[in-house]
């Protein structure tokens, strides 16, 4: 189980590191207009204001490898860098868009519960 659980922290991770290439650096760009449903003119003008938010999403990421990297030791900071992207998923969800939930939020919970049974 608890390699199950690592794997589900690891791909977290890597989505928000996808996440932090989506808003810091492909925002107004097609792939990242096309992610977020954005027109360019507002892409343009929401460009800072998207890599900071990508910068978070950086250390969501970061946090969750350091906790895989601690091996046993690690699990409390999986917790509670897993907690801080389900909070960040329910918000968004509740004020942005629905589909944050299932992107973000349930990837985390999954992990956090598959970390509760390991």
């Amino acid at each position: 189980m608890r390699l199950a659980a690592d794997i589900v922290v690891g791909l977290v991770g890597l989505l928000h590191i996808y996440i932090l290439v989506l808003e810091m650096f492909l925002w107004d760009k097609p792939a990242g207009r096309k992610a977020f449903g954005l027109k360019q003119d507002f892409a343009i003008a929401t460009k800072v204001l998207a890599a900071n938010q990508g910068l978070y999403n950086g250390f969501l990421a970061a946090g969750l490898f350091w906790g895989l990297s601690l091996g046993d030791a690690g699990g409390p900071v999986k917790v509670f860098f897993l907690l801080c992207v389900l909070v960040a998923g329910l918000y968004g969800a509740a004020t942005a868009s629905k589909r944050i939930l299932f992107i973000q939020a349930l990837p985390a919970a999954i992990g956090l519960v598959l970390l509760v049974l390991a």
